[in-house]
């Protein structure tokens, strides 16, 4: 009973996220990608991958998706990627500095000219007033240029909606990075 409920939560969560739109912006980043040159890393903590899998869900995205890494311990993050305990103590998983370091981690321990990095709370708990439920912290590394970070605040929509918003959002954010380069 269980692995069939599971099984059924999962194909659920596939719908979900690779509705046509996801489909369309995810085939949009591989192209733009692709006419440059560029490959692609991730670093996902609350997105557990789905970046990633958004992305490689695109027949051909194995010439632009150079890896992914999904970090969702504190020591992940510091093992994968070389994100600092300093960081992690004074900021937290979910900040901006957390996530700068993850896409400057993903972009130095991959073959990538650009990565994104994705840390928040997605919920139904973990929110405090600082970083309340549906806080997103997205960063950008690209070869040559300092990391940036974006906060989102999705609220309290939903665990399935916060990951999905946070999908599209780290997939715009990647096209516009590829776009300035």
């Amino acid at each position: 009973m269980a692995c069939g409920y599971y099984s059924w939560i999962y194909a659920r969560l596939l719908t979900e996220f690779m509705d046509k739109d996801l489909e369309i912006l995810a085939t949009k980043v591989l192209s733009v990608a692709r006419s440059k040159g560029l490959k692609i890393a991730t670093a996902e903590s609350c997105t557990g991958g789905l970046i990633t899998g958004a992305l490689t869900a695109i027949p051909g995205s194995s010439d632009v998706v150079d890896r992914g890494f999904v970090t969702y311990s504190n020591e992940a993050k510091q093992q994968m990627l070389g994100v600092s305990v300093v960081t992690l103590d004074k900021f937290g998983a979910v900040s901006g500095a957390t996530a700068k370091e993850m896409a400057y981690g993903a972009l130095v321990n991959s073959l990538a000219d650009i990565a994104i990095s994705v840390s928040g709370v997605a919920g139904p708990g973990g929110g405090t007033p600082e970083k309340p439920v549906g806080t997103v912290w997205f960063g950008l590394a690209t070869q040559g240029n300092a990391p940036v970070a974006e906060r989102v605040q999705f609220g309290d929509t939903g665990r399935n909606s916060v990951r999905a918003g946070s999908v599209i959002h780290a997939l715009n954010m990647l096209n516009t990075g590829i776009g300035d380069q």
